[in-house]
C-alpha cells in the first residue's frame, strides 16, 4: 500500500505540471491525503517506527493546510 501511494503522490504531483490536467490531479491529491489521514493518526497514537512524537504530531494539522493548497488548484 505504501508503494501504491508513493506512485500515487509521483503522478498526482507530475500532474499539477499541465494545465490540462492540475484540477483532477488536485482533487486527486486531495484524496489522497484525506484517505492516509488515519494512517498518520494511527501511527500518532502508537507512536511507532521510532519517529519523535513531534513529528508524528505535527504532521496531522500541515495534511489540513496541504488539502488547503491543493484545493487551490481545482
Amino acid at each position: 500500500m505504501n508503494k501504491i501511494a508513493g506512485v500515487a503522490e509521483i503522478v498526482l504531483g507530475l500532474g499539477l505540471l499541465f494545465d490540462s490536467t492540475r484540477s483532477y490531479a488536485a482533487f486527486g491529491i486531495i484524496l489522497l491525503l484525506i484517505a492516509v489521514f488515519p494512517a498518520n493518526l494511527y501511527m500518532y497514537q502508537k507512536k511507532t517506527k521510532g519517529i519523535p512524537t513531534w513529528m508524528l504530531a505535527l504532521r496531522l494539522p500541515i495534511q489540513f493546510v496541504l488539502i488547503g493548497w491543493a484545493y487551490l488548484y481545482i
